[in-house]
């Protein structure tokens, strides 16, 4: 399944845009395209057709592939609740609460719904744009 994952340097450096443009493109052409964010962090969500919850973002993305947001199109959305906790959703569903340290520790197991949403996208769409998040040059997250 081609992928191609598009990055920044920053978070905010307009890897969104360059995604949506992108999906409109490819669609455009005739390609079976959808977006894809992993992980985003984000207080603002939509509603999906399976009833999920997904970054608004990945939504708008998802628009300019002209398809319906689907949960395994972002699916594992944070939503800061503090300083250091978020609200944890997994392929668009609550899954429950976490500090930063619980988190860390549960990204292996969060790696498993990640895989499982770009499978289920890679057996429906000829093309997956994949969204990065952050900067692939944040060193401190590099083993993760």
């Amino acid at each position: 399944m081609p992928t191609l994952m598009i990055q920044g340097t920053t978070s905010d450096a307009g890897k969104t845009t360059v995604v949506a443009a992108l999906c409109r493109w490819l669609a455009r052409q005739g390609v079976s395209v959808a977006p894809f964010k992993p992980q985003n962090m984000a207080l603002n969500s939509a509603v999906t057709i399976d009833g999920g919850e997904i970054g608004r973002s990945t939504a708008l993305q998802a628009l300019a592939c002209g398809l319906e947001p689907h949960s395994d199109m972002n699916p594992v959305l944070l939503k800061p609740q503090s300083d250091c906790g978020a609200q944890v959703i997994l392929r668009g569903q609550v899954h429950g609460n976490m500090d930063a340290l619980d988190y860390h520790a549960y990204k292996a197991e969060a790696m498993v719904a990640v895989m499982d949403a770009w499978r289920a996208l890679s057996a429906r769409y000829d093309v997956i744009i994949a969204e990065g998040a952050g900067s692939p040059a944040e060193i401190n997250l590099r083993a993760n």
